[in-house]
């Protein structure tokens, strides 16, 4: 299952949800489809705010390049394509506090790098 993430300048991502992993997040996530948030960017990290709440399923503390996760801290996606300000190394992707992975981005991160803070975003099924 594929979701599509749009952005106010017209860049749109598509994202691979793993349902396996943690079912009850993503299961939130796809109830709440579509929705609109304004993005937040934290070193190579977007995060936005979500209109659903989820608890943690299978907390990670370290996660990969192309990850989107829910935090749960401050209910938020959060796409990650590259280190964090807390990241102990430019290959070591950090969260600011443990986050549910919930599949990876399939679109060029690259892109990504172009986003700006504050720019509205779109979230829904592809």
């Amino acid at each position: 299952m594929r979701i599509v993430i749009l952005f106010e300048s017209g860049i749109s991502i598509e994202c691979e949800l793993n349902e396996k992993e943690n079912p009850k997040t993503i299961e939130a996530l796809l109830n709440s489809l579509p929705f609109e948030s304004r993005v937040n960017l934290w070193g190579k990290e977007i995060y936005f705010a979500v209109p659903f709440s989820a608890e943690i399923e299978n907390p990670k503390e370290i996660v990969e390049i192309g990850d989107i996760a829910y935090w749960p801290e401050e209910p938020s996606l959060c796409l990650f394509f590259g280190p964090t300000p807390i990241s102990p190394s430019p290959d070591i992707i950090k969260p600011y506090s443990p986050v549910n992975v919930i599949g990876k981005i399939i679109s060029d991160l690259k892109i990504l790098e172009k986003i700006k803070e504050g720019e509205k975003v779109r979230v829904m099924l592809k």
